[in-house]
């Protein structure tokens, strides 16, 4: 926080504009190790256990997030639609092989999820 309001200090005494004196925060904060929303979910899916039947790239047990973001890549219930199915499970969409209810999951944080996995394409 204080390099921030530093680097934040020094380009307004310069005589620079405002906005830039607000660029060059964003820019400090997110070179001090800030986590990006899209690896705090992938934290959260692995904290979720969704990491053992799923992979990003790839087919595991289930369909790879990237299959899936391109699967409901135009879809405009795909929030709710997987995420409904993140929390209660299901089976048929990918194959026979169900996937497991996951009551642990917040409606919440299935959203989150969800968008994230669509990001994966």
């Amino acid at each position: 926080m204080i390099e921030k309001q530093a680097t934040a200090s020094a380009v307004q005494s310069s005589g620079a504009r405002p906005w830039i004196a607000a660029l060059v925060a964003v820019v400090a904060a997110a070179a001090l190790g800030h986590a990006s929303p899209a690896h705090a979910d992938a934290e959260l899916a692995r904290a979720k256990n969704c990491m053992a039947c799923h992979a990003v790239d790839k087919k595991l047990i289930g369909p790879s997030y990237k299959d899936v973001a391109l699967k409901y890549a135009n879809d405009k219930n795909a929030v709710p639609l997987l995420a409904k199915k993140v929390r209660d499970g299901g089976v048929g969409v990918w194959g026979q092989i169900p996937m497991p209810a996951n009551p642990q999951v917040s409606a919440e944080e299935a959203a989150k999820l969800v968008n994230w996995v669509l990001g994966q394409k």
